[in-house]
């Protein structure tokens, strides 16, 4: 049976997570407690970068979030979550990479700068274009109608996941999302389908999830101020 390494405080992870479920592919969840699992030799032989998720299929090993899902995708392709047709699928990887390009830097601002900050302000009005940028993402691709119910097609597809985990977290951050009124309908088509309702975070996942993020900032700035 395929093996799942996650924890579900990890976006990437839970990328994967939504995946595997929405696909109803039958897999074992490993739990990997992020102060030191991730660092034990066992884990290292299967991702020596020391990130999740990781899956491992009838003995091969998939890294990287991303390539997961078109591996799963591949593999498991019933029910479709990529369109084939040529518009459709560059909408699908658009959005994937505007989220992890675009979205999810300023959604780390937002968690790590005070709210009052120049830092923060800059990062909410970044996070307005991408949301109009969504918005009109959501509509590509459609003859008659103005907007599609997911993105690049009228059923789920790899883009929701991946961009849904982001703009969900907005609104615990102060976001407003019915300030995007497609997008919010959008984002409540999400929340009504059970994979996402088993996989959401709790108040107190989130929160834990925040001093992850403020941890591995804060590190990482020491380290690039202690190389210079």
């Amino acid at each position: 049976m395929l093996k799942f390494y996650y924890n579900p405080i990890s976006p990437n992870a839970r990328r994967v997570w939504l995946t595997l479920l929405e696909k109803e592919i039958p897999f074992e969840s490993v739990l990997v407690k992020l102060d030191g699992d991730q660092f034990q030799p066992e884990f290292v032989t299967i991702n020596p970068f020391h990130h999740i998720p990781v899956v491992v299929d009838d003995g091969f090993r998939v890294v990287e979030s991303l390539a997961i899902m078109d591996y799963l995708e591949a593999k498991y392709p019933t029910p479709a979550m990529l369109p084939s047709e040529p518009q459709a699928l560059a909408t699908v990887r658009m959005v994937q990479l505007v989220t992890g390009n675009e979205l999810f830097p300023q959604i780390i601002s937002l968690i790590y700068e005070s709210e009052d900050s120049a830092q923060a302000a800059r990062a909410k009005q970044h996070i307005d274009k991408v949301l109009q940028f969504l918005t009109q993402m959501l509509g590509v691709g459609v003859a008659r109608r103005r907007h599609r119910s997911f993105f690049g097609s009228e059923q789920l597809t790899l883009a929701d996941i991946v961009a849904g985990i982001g703009v969900l977290s907005l609104p615990n951050l102060g976001i407003n999302l019915s300030n995007y009124t497609k997008l919010y309908e959008w984002s409540e088509r999400l929340m009504q389908r059970p994979a996402w309702q088993k996989t959401k975070l709790s108040a107190e996942e989130f929160e834990l999830f925040k001093e992850r993020v403020r941890a591995l900032v804060k590190f990482r700035r020491n380290k690039a101020n202690n190389n210079k």
